[in-house]
């Protein structure tokens, strides 16, 4: 009986392949908007995951992303410190900038001024590079994403000289960095040059970025830095939670990204729905002769779940694929830089295309269902 459903079904190639296209559509347009969705939202927290070492964030208490912050007075650096529990403690400095280029033109930036001894705060590994290079003279590191913005495909980043505020910049080393939620160009120096550069009120200090000592946990640590200081301190799991949580509270990207989903979903829906509609109206005689040779209701509906089964695993198939694809073929471009497909999504993708077939299948069902055996002799 599974053969016969199965030849029924792509017996008409038209509504078949009709029915594959619907499927594989929906689940791309589904998977593929989950997947930008959540890589976008988690550029929130890239700041935290380009300070690899940095176990605890402290901040100001109003403070609440890398880039949402209120700058700290210097002293904040001491009091950090002298808590029990934490075993190092440095400056970091977020500001940001605009710089000319040797064209003249004028680019705003982000400057990551890190700790002058440790480095700490730069990003795990260059591209070009070495960390060490930050102890030249006016030097400067820039994000590949920046090469990417500011240089043109014949022009050379390295050795190129930036203005920074009436000051000369030199950029030595590109960084491996995950780019920010709003992809703007990154450049790493020293935190004593960095206040150089990037002048401004009376508080400089941005953050200040601590690890635990040994024996103890960054929860505690951080809990203790609260109570001692009166600062904000949060574990890098937790500041990275908040990058994203803000993102998702202020922006319309939820929305607009739900919204195109939903839209996938209605148009597989109503795709798949008309198709098999279609198919199920156009073989009711079929349907109604094996019920005149005794095969039951149950039987019947056996048969249309292997043809929503069949049809349904190939254009999941063939979506998930698609989506594959696209991220692949957009991995080379920076503005997609470290896209994947979590796990989740193809999931949440299956549990959509078994709710557009199981939904348009009962509505085609109830038809073949309804009909007399003695329907395939009129």
């Amino acid at each position: 009986m599974l053969w016969i459903a199965i030849r029924m079904l792509t017996g008409d190639a038209q509504k078949f392949y009709g029915l594959l296209f619907g499927i594989a559509f929906s689940t791309l347009l589904i998977t593929q908007q989950l997947t930008i969705f959540v890589n976008l939202i988690e550029r929130g927290a890239s700041g935290v995951y380009n300070a690899p070492e940095a176990e605890i964030w402290v901040m100001d208490p109003v403070s609440r992303t890398t880039e949402v912050n209120y700058a700290m007075p210097s002293t904040a650096l001491d009091e950090v410190r002298s808590v029990e529990g934490v075993e190092w403690a440095v400056p970091h400095l977020r500001a940001p900038a605009s710089v000319r280029t040797s064209t003249g033109d004028l680019e705003g930036v982000e400057i990551i001024g890190v700790d002058d001894a440790t480095l700490i705060g730069l990003p795990e590994r260059l591209v070009v590079g070495d960390k060490r290079i930050l102890y030249q003279p006016d030097t400067v590191l820039i994000d590949d994403f920046g090469v990417f913005n500011l240089f043109g495909p014949d022009e050379e980043a390295i050795g190129a000289r930036l203005e920074l505020n009436d000051q000369r910049a030199v950029i030595r080393g590109v960084t491996d960095a995950i780019p920010s939620f709003t992809s703007q160009v990154t450049l790493y120096t020293t935190y004593s040059r960095a206040l150089n550069y990037v002048p401004g009120t009376r508080n400089r200090l941005t953050f200040v970025l601590a690890g635990p000592g040994e024996g103890e946990t960054a929860t505690e640590v951080a809990a203790r830095i609260e109570q001692q200081t009166g600062l904000k301190a949060l574990t890098r799991p937790e500041f990275a939670q908040n990058g994203i949580d803000f993102i998702i509270e202020n922006t319309g990207i939820p929305l607009n990204f739900g919204i195109t989903v939903a839209l996938g979903f209605i148009v597989g829906v109503a795709i798949v729905g008309l198709t098999f509609s279609l198919f199920i109206r156009d073989n009711i005689k079929q349907f109604g002769a094996l019920k005149a040779i005794g095969v039951t209701n149950r039987k019947i509906v056996t048969m249309v779940t292997a043809q929503a089964a069949m049809v349904g695993s190939i254009g999941y198939a063939l979506g998930v694929v698609g989506t594959v694809a696209f991220i692949w073929g957009f991995s080379g471009n920076p503005t997609f830089k470290g896209f994947y497909i979590p796990w989740q999504i193809p999931l949440i993708s299956l549990v959509a295309v078994v709710m557009i077939l199981a939904l348009t299948g009962w509505v085609g069902l109830r038809s073949v269902l309804r009909t007399e055996p003695a329907a395939v002799f009129r």
